[in-house]
């Protein structure tokens, strides 16, 4: 199959399930085009099966924002006319499935008909959709897709409470390259980290608020009080500034290390004790599967689909959103040294049922349903 892939290329979670896909699908023989404003974070070119095209967004005095969703509709247009693909897929409803919506109707005046997935992450329904002045359009564009898909069935339950949709939304959870996230030896720098063999704990986001970036250091500042461990925060965002304020105020500077933006986060994962995750919405929890691959279990909090990933007294523990003093109690089992190995165990094990071999398969059977579904109509 010929696959246009819209996405953010971003190092947010739908970017980067967009990316793996299509990398994946690359890899299994089919023509993967992405269509962005700007190369995805994870994408390199070594294969000859992958292309990408960049949305040109022009500035006008007339407008004063740039007119993107206009562009990339035309930039569609122009992908699917002549390169021929046989499917557009896009990531995240705004202004993606919209966009697709316009080019769909703009091909079909010439002939074409292009049948178009559109895959829902989580904040275009949980934040943005939910915005009255986007509602109608999350709507509208869900409804007038000939396929739609979610990461979870948190999601998927979600979207048909708030919208009015009349389509079958099907659940493929997001997935993982075991082949790249796994256990690295990487002795030394544990060592240069924790010296004196303190436990290692880590989080990854972009720092906004939903993330509760605020409940990972108040977790470690409770718990270091009986375990000796050190933190790492990757990532990077609004709130990193007031997050480095509060380390400051409780004295865990020295224990706590922001690192930033990282494309080897896996790296990081392989020293890693526990993953803590507290937020508070998750449609999946891409971060966290990233970490059970490394063989790093889990502290969550039960927000969105993250109970459906992390299996609660197995995988690690889900805990109510804000309870801090659970988390602790939580973790402090997990870090036990009679524990540590099992749970470390049970989190690889679960993230292989979620492979990208297992999954990618999944996606290639819908699209050809939705392909041969369109085609019958017409």
């Amino acid at each position: 199959m010929k696959i246009g892939i819209v996405c953010y290329p971003t190092f947010g979670g739908s970017g980067v399930v967009a990316t793996e896909l299509g990398i994946g699908l690359a890899r299994n023989g089919h023509e993967v085009h992405f269509i962005t404003y700007r190369q995805p974070t994870r994408l390199d070119f070594f294969s000859e099966n992958l292309y990408y095209h960049e949305v040109d967004i022009k500035s006008y005095p007339l407008f004063e924002h740039r007119p993107y969703e206009l562009a990339l509709a035309s930039k569609m247009v122009s992908v699917v006319k002549y390169e021929k693909l046989d499917l557009l897929h896009v990531h995240y409803a705004i202004p993606h499935a919209s966009a697709a919506y316009m080019a769909k109707q703009i091909l079909k005046t010439q002939g074409i008909e292009i049948p178009v997935v559109t895959t829902l992450h989580g904040t275009d329904i949980t934040l943005v959709g939910k915005d009255p002045s986007y509602e109608p359009v999350v709507t509208f564009s869900i409804n007038n897709s000939d396929g739609v898909t979610a990461v979870s069935e948190d999601l998927k339950k979600e979207t048909l409470e708030h919208f009015e949709i009349n389509k079958e939304i099907k659940v493929i959870p997001n997935f993982i390259d075991l082949n790249r996230f796994k256990k690295q030896r990487k002795e030394h720098f544990k060592t240069a980290i924790c010296p004196n063999g303190e436990k290692l704990l880590v989080h990854t986001s972009n720092f906004r608020k939903v993330k509760r970036v605020e409940d990972v250091i108040k977790v470690f500042f409770e718990l270091r009080k009986t375990i000796p461990a050190k933190l790492l925060l990757v990532g990077d965002g609004p709130e990193r500034e007031p997050m480095e304020r509060l380390c400051r105020q409780l004295g865990t500077c020295d224990d706590i290390r922001f690192l930033g933006k990282l494309e080897a986060v896996e790296e990081v994962l392989s020293v890693s004790d526990l993953f803590l995750m507290p937020s508070e919405k998750e449609s999946f929890g891409l971060a966290a599967l990233e970490a059970m691959a490394c063989e790093v279990p889990v502290i969550s909090s039960d927000a969105g689909g993250i109970p459906e990933l992390n299996i609660n007294g197995k995988t690690g523990f889900v805990c109510k959103v804000g309870d801090v003093e659970d988390m602790v109690k939580k973790s402090a089992v997990i870090l036990s040294e009679e524990n540590l190995p099992t749970f470390k165990m049970n989190a690889l094990a679960r993230a292989k049922e979620f492979d990208i071999t297992n999954i990618l398969p999944r996606y290639v059977e819908f699209y050809q349903e939705t392909i041969e579904s369109v085609l019958t109509k017409a």
